[in-house]
């Protein structure tokens, strides 16, 4: 067996060690592979204090520039090490290596130089006005840094995830403690690395290991002495997080869960349908907060839909990351892994049909000690059953007919959350009529997961709360000033 690492806080511009460590365990078999330091309060405090006074030192008098090179130092560090960083996510997660190529790692690089850019072209607003007197009044509109920003980044996508915070949010001037998930701090850790040899002075950005609640986390999350903080999580945890900011009146972000639907019309393209509900149900195992647990498809075709989505269920490849025909890995841990079956218990309790999967898979090897699942398909549950209503977050989807437009639009409605939702029609003006009455942050069309990082990304309802990509991480991630002058 290969030596086990340690994973270290970086604080200042240091590596530091602490004496409380914890495991981090490969989902794919269960092994141990490193030993993460946990930060402790005082040590959570060091780095938050670290970065009040980057926040006042050299990093203040580092134009858009220079910040915008500084963040293209980062990417291109993150692209000479890419595969290091597939390794750093594949070990952490148990995600198909080809996946974390293609996605995971290209995003962050994507990320820092999307950013970059922006910073060097972004324009403000101006208006010209008149004074009592009639004098020429001009105000302009310019952005500041709101100063040290806690970033407390989710499992699922790690790299991804973090790097769209900590990008806008260096490129706008500010500094960061960034708190990765306790399942997942390797990338952030490799990432770290990156930073410190980019050259960005020290305390400019700074990591903390450690868990949510009476651990880092919280330590973070509390303290008075940040100026604000982003998170994507649980929306449990969202409103723990947002109940500790209102203390201080401090700026949030919040992505949160979801419990997406896919529509699907009798008019859609059937085969572009199957493979974007297919993509959309079991992408990651289902650990995306975008993925679809809801699908509703029209009468006429509903049966034709069903049979068709077990059959390519029922092929899809489970098993190690880097086989090379792999659909997918694990789930990210053996405690997810239980809570996911609960859902599969529960789904059969309350009456559903399993149309496929439902269980766990044998592999007569190693991987029995993983925490994998199988993709599972579900019909026959109302809306009003805890599976139809709560997330599960795995490899799940319920599929349910439907017969109109405004019955549709009224059961994808009917949820507590309001994060996506995918449209599978060829009818044009369907398609723009039903979109615009979903209650959610993005709807896709004929497509899932796709993304232009300049448009707002975020949900409704207990999904979250603000708008990040583009401009708009510009506009949290600073301090919206006007200057009157009177000509």
């Amino acid at each position: 067996m290969a030596s086990v690492q340690l994973l270290r806080c970086f604080i200042d511009g240091q590596w530091v060690e602490t004496d409380r460590r914890f495991s981090n365990v490969n989902p794919v078999n269960g092994e141990v592979f490193a030993q993460v330091c946990e930060a402790d309060a005082a040590t959570v405090q060091r780095a938050i204090q670290a970065a009040n006074r980057a926040c006042s030192g050299p990093w203040k008098k580092f134009s858009a520039v220079e910040r915008a090179a500084a963040l293209r130092r980062i990417a291109d560090g993150i692209e000479q090490r890419f595969e290091a960083f597939v390794q750093a996510e594949v070990m952490d997660t148990g995600r198909p290596v080809h996946q974390a190529r293609s996605l995971d790692v290209a995003r962050g690089i994507a990320n820092f130089r999307t950013f970059a850019d922006l910073i060097t072209t972004a324009s403000g607003d101006m208006f010209e006005s008149a004074a009592p007197d009639g004098a020429k009044v001009i105000n302009y509109v310019t952005r500041k840094p709101l100063g040290t920003i806690g970033i407390i980044s989710p499992w699922n996508l790690p790299l991804l995830l973090l790097t769209w915070k900590v990008a806008p949010a260096l490129a706008m001037g500010n500094c960061v403690v960034v708190k990765p998930s306790e399942e997942t701090p390797s990338s952030a850790t490799l990432l770290a690395e990156v930073i410190q040899e980019a050259g960005l002075p020290h305390g400019v950005f700074n990591l903390v290991h450690g868990f949510g609640p009476d651990s880092a986390g919280q330590y973070l999350s509390t303290s008075p002495d940040i100026d604000a903080i982003t998170f994507t999580g649980e929306s449990r945890t969202g409103t723990t997080i947002m109940k500790a900011a209102a203390e201080g009146v401090k700026e949030v972000s919040f992505e949160l869960g979801g419990k997406n639907a896919a529509v699907v019309f009798a008019d859609a393209d059937f085969d572009a349908a199957i493979t974007g509900v297919m993509r959309s149900s079991f992408t990651n195992s289902g650990q995306v907060c975008l993925c679809s647990e809801r699908v509703y498809v029209e009468r006429p075709i509903f049966d034709r839909f069903v049979k068709e989505l077990k059959r390519r269920t029922e092929r899809l490849v489970v098993g190690y990351p880097d086989t090379k025909d792999v659909d997918m890995g694990p789930l990210v841990s053996l405690q997810h892994r239980d809570k996911v079956l609960s859902y599969y218990q529960l789904a059969k309790d309350e009456g559903a049909t399993v149309v496929a999967g439902g269980g766990v898979p044998v592999f007569g090897d190693e991987r029995d000690m993983g925490a994998y699942v199988q993709p599972t398909i579900l019909t026959g549950l109302p809306d009003t059953a805890r599976c139809m209503r709560e997330e599960i977050f795995g490899p799940i989807c319920h599929i349910s007919p439907f017969d109109t437009e405004e019955e549709v639009i009224r059961r994808t409605n009917d949820s507590a959350y309001g994060l996506a939702c995918s449209i599978w029609t060829t009818h044009l003006s369907r398609a723009h009529r039903v979109a615009s009455q979903i209650q959610t942050g993005i709807v896709w069309v004929n497509t899932w997961f796709t993304r232009d990082l300049r448009t707002p990304f975020g949900g409704a309802k207990l999904s979250g709360l603000g708008r990040e990509g583009g401009r708009y991480s510009l506009d949290f991630y600073s301090e919206i000033s006007t200057i009157c002058i009177k000509l």
